[in-house]
């Protein structure tokens, strides 16, 4: 049931993430839901890989550089959803700060809602 909420979770951040940021458009609800689905599939298998990979830069800009991970997998997961379009990095990268925001707040909303 917890890995049902985080995608519905994940589903309706990336459609509103999707409706501030210029150059990213989800068709529909439906599209969003597919979204989270790959990228989660894509954190769990890909970002690992590239975490490790570029370790020394991650280090040297304190973190920052998972950003550009994260916009990254977000570009590999639009080139295989039929319904997501983004258009460049810098959207994606925008998408990308816009999707963690509005995750963490939905989830620390769930948390007050239930305890």
């Amino acid at each position: 049931m917890n890995i049902l909420i985080r995608i519905l979770v994940t589903s309706l951040a990336a459609f509103v993430a999707a409706w501030i940021t210029p150059g990213v458009h989800i068709n529909h609800f439906s599209t969003a839901v597919i979204f989270a689905l790959v990228f989660g599939l894509l954190n769990f298998f890909i970002k690992p890989i590239l975490i490790i990979l570029t370790l020394p830069i991650t280090i040297v800009t304190m973190g920052l550089f998972l950003l550009v991970i994260n916009a990254i997998i977000i570009l590999i997961a639009a080139h295989y959803i039929h319904g997501l379009h983004v258009n460049g990095f810098w959207a994606a990268l925008l998408f990308s700060i816009l999707l963690s925001i509005f995750t963490s707040i939905l989830h620390r909303l769930g948390r007050k809602e239930i305890g």
